[in-house]
């Protein structure tokens, strides 16, 4: 995902749908790796609780990100362009430049996430060492030759 929102935030020609795809691909790899990862994590006793949070996070991301960030840094820029603080009027924003730190801002922010599953994967070693150790994928022998 960092290289899908630099990709964005360069604004090369021709890189738009390319990006668009690897973001689609990236979020499709993480909603399919979190529901298993958590359910193994902590079990399927309070798993609706744990769905919902992590339903949570993309509303709560796309208000922050999308409502705020991306507005505050989309109205600089164009009262930048037009000259003046034109705050309350309507302008267009026009070039690579609306949107790129908003762009650069998440991949930050997904910089901060890989980090942090780097991590994760590594204090949750020792628990899936535990628990499959015991080779539950194995086939089940039967003592009836």
């Amino acid at each position: 995902m960092i290289g899908t929102y630099l990709l964005f935030a360069s604004a090369i020609s021709g890189t738009l749908y390319a990006a668009t795809a690897l973001l689609g691909i990236c979020y499709g790899v993480q909603f399919s790796i979190m529901i298993p990862t958590v359910s193994e994590l902590f079990g399927l006793r309070h798993f609706g609780i744990f769905y919902n949070f992590m339903s949570l996070g993309n509303p709560l991301g796309a208000f922050l990100f999308s409502g705020l960030l991306a507005g505050y840094v989309y109205d600089n820029e164009a009262a930048k362009q037009h000259g003046s603080n034109i705050y309350g009027t309507n302008v267009s924003c026009l070039g690579p430049n609306c949107f790129r730190l908003t762009f650069l801002v998440l991949a930050a922010v997904s910089g901060v996430g890989t980090i942090l599953s780097i991590v994760l994967s590594i204090r949750i070693k020792p628990v899936y060492q535990m628990l499959y150790a015991g080779g539950s994928f194995r086939v089940l022998q039967s003592t009836n030759h």
